[in-house]
C-alpha cells in the first residue's frame, strides 16, 4: 500500500447516511479478485444512467471531482455485507480517505486494511464540511494523520480517533501481513530456539 501521511484535496460531497457496500460497488462486480478497474464502478447504480451514460448530476461526475482524494459522507457509511471490493473500489477511484460521522465496523477494518483512512468528526464539524463543499466547491481541506487532525480553511484543527496500531500500518503503507513479515527473523530465530515438536502421532505396533 502507498503510505498515507498529509492529504491536502477538495472533496466529494455526497450526504446520504447509510450508505451500504453495495451501493458502493453492487454485487454483480465482485467476481474479479483485481483491484485495478472497480473505481469506474464505484457508485455504479447512481453514477449511470442504465445505458451507461454517466450522470451529470452526481456528485462523482463533476469537473470538482476529478482528482478528489476525500469523500465526505453521510452517517453510517459502509453499513451492509462485508466486501473488500467497497474499499478497493474508492481507494481506485484516487480517495485516500472518507469523512463521516460514524462508520460500520467491517467497512472500517477493510478499509484501513486497504489503506484508506476513516476519519470520524464530530456532528457540527460535518455539517460544516458539507456547508463549505456547498459554497465552494472546490474548497481544500486537509488530513494529517500523524497528528490525526483535520484542518478546514476557517478555525483550529479538528481531532479524529484512530488506534495506535493502524495508524502505525496506514503510515508505513503495510498491513497486518507486513506488519508481521517486518517481524520475521525475531519469528524465526524464536521457533528455532524452542525444542522440537514432540511426536504425538498413534504408532501401529
Amino acid at each position: 500500500m502507498e503510505p498515507f501521511n498529509t492529504v491536502t484535496s477538495s472533496i466529494v460531497a455526497i450526504p446520504n447516511e447509510n450508505i451500504d457496500t453495495d451501493q458502493i460497488i453492487p454485487a454483480r462486480f465482485l467476481k474479479t479478485t483485481s483491484k485495478t478497474g472497480l473505481g469506474e464502478k464505484l457508485f455504479a447504480d447512481w453514477r449511470y444512467d442504465p445505458d451507461g451514460t454517466p450522470r451529470s448530476s452526481f456528485p462523482l461526475n463533476r469537473p470538482q471531482a476529478q482528482g478528489a482524494q476525500i469523500l465526505l459522507a453521510g452517517a453510517n457509511f459502509g453499513c451492509g455485507s462485508s466486501r473488500e471490493h467497497a474499499p478497493w473500489a474508492l481507494t481506485d477511484f484516487g480517495l485516500r480517505a472518507v469523512i463521516s460521522t460514524s462508520f460500520a465496523d467491517i467497512f472500517r477494518h477493510n478499509a484501513l486494511k486497504n489503506g484508506l483512512l476513516p476519519v470520524v468528526v464530530d456532528a457540527e464539524t460535518h455539517r460544516r464540511l458539507f456547508s463549505l463543499v456547498e459554497e465552494e466547491p472546490e474548497v481544500q481541506v486537509t488530513v494529517d494523520l500523524a497528528a490525526q487532525t483535520l484542518t478546514l480553511p476557517d478555525g483550529p484543527p479538528v481531532a479524529f480517533p484512530m488506534d495506535a496500531f493502524s495508524k502505525r500500518c496506514l503510515l508505513e503503507g503495510i498491513d497486518q501481513l507486513g506488519y508481521l513479515l517486518q517481524h520475521a527473523t525475531h519469528i524465526t530465530n524464536y521457533e528455532q530456539s524452542r525444542p522440537p515438536r514432540v511426536n504425538t502421532a498413534l504408532r501401529n505396533e
